[in-house]
């Protein structure tokens, strides 16, 4: 009886066994393939804890602001942004697409041309992982020269030593654009490759003439630069303005006020604006949090060009595709994203 119940036992064991390793294979087979999506689906929409702010150089606009938004963002959303200096805008669009950062500063005409895969993309490429969030100031065109200098024009800086920017930056695309409407190029200056600190303190030292320096005014490396040597800004004349704005949207008419850096009287330039991009990867309701936060809280910026971040300039001078967090937001916050 014993041997008979015990085989009976095995019997019914063995076929448990079997069944399981049968229907339980084919659960697991799917459930690790849902487990899969399911486990990438969080990893997609998993609130990050740690953001990086790509800004650029520490005496520029970029790394004080991107300081203080930076801080809002962590403050009002819990996720540590830490905003971090570099070369800016083109060096930043690559960084971004190559996964090194989640979010940068960028000037709209880089951007677009990021997108586009011309200028400073050519080599690169097209970048297809890189998303707006959102304009923020007017960044303007400044040709930064001392004030005992001959150079009166853009026509004056021929066979000169001028700054045309970090290697990799918008400035540097400027000065290009600007010198193109005059019928020049980077072989009729002597071009060096100089960010904002160096390009004042190359002026101040004697070992340049001039320097393009785009950044929102006043800025601090030119303001520096005032207060030890009386500096000028070459003007733009009028139909060179029109120039460019016609070949390239992205500009806009500018004006430096008299009295910035001691000027006596107002001068003539152009400007692009300014922007946050974002990486695609970020997930919608993160971009979403951090839009909100940065445009409902602009009143605590107490950097100069705060006063310019406005919603409904939001999305002024965007050539390119919103993140779908930002768009969320700017729909419910009733600007148009046509």
């Amino acid at each position: 009886m014993k041997k008979k119940f015990f085989a009976l036992l095995s019997v019914v064991f063995a076929l448990s066994l079997f069944l399981v390793a049968c229907g339980g294979g084919s659960e697991s087979s799917g459930g690790n393939s849902g487990g899969s999506n399911e486990g990438e689906k969080s990893k997609t929409e998993e609130k990050p804890k740690f953001l990086s702010m790509l800004t650029g150089g520490t005496s520029g606009t970029y790394y004080p602001l991107g300081g203080e938004i930076a801080k809002i963002i962590t403050d009002k959303t819990g996720i540590q942004t830490d905003a971090v200096s570099s070369n800016a805008s083109a060096d930043n669009v690559i960084a971004l697409s190559e996964g090194n950062a989640e979010i940068a500063f960028v000037q709209t005409d880089v951007m677009a041309a990021a997108v586009e895969g011309i200028n400073a993309f050519e080599k690169t490429g097209k970048v297809t992982n890189v998303l707006a969030l959102g304009s923020l100031y007017p960044e303007t065109i400044q040709i930064v020269t001392l004030a005992k200098s001959n150079i009166n024009s853009v026509e004056d800086l021929k066979g000169k030593k001028v700054s045309v920017g970090a290697p990799g930056s918008g400035t540097y695309i400027n000065a290009q654009q600007i010198l193109e409407v005059h019928g020049m190029t980077m072989d009729d200056i002597d071009a060096q490759n100089l960010d904002f600190a160096e390009s004042t303190g190359g002026l101040q030292d004697g070992n340049i003439d001039a320097a393009f320096i785009t950044a929102g005014t006043p800025t601090g490396a030119v303001e520096g630069l005032s207060a030890t040597n009386p500096v000028k800004i070459v003007p733009i004349a009028q139909d060179k303005v029109d120039a460019l704005v016609k070949k390239y949207p992205y500009y806009a008419e500018d004006t430096i006020a008299s009295g910035t850096y001691g000027l006596k009287e107002d001068v003539n330039t152009v400007a692009v604006l300014a922007m946050l991009a974002v990486v695609d990867s970020v997930p919608e309701d993160t971009v979403y949090e951090i839009t909100k936060a940065i445009y409902e809280n602009t009143g605590s910026i107490t950097h100069a060009k705060g006063k310019y971040i406005k919603l409904e300039n939001a999305l002024k001078g965007i050539g390119i595709d919103l993140h779908p967090g930002a768009e969320k937001y700017f729909k419910e916050a009733g600007v148009s994203t046509e």
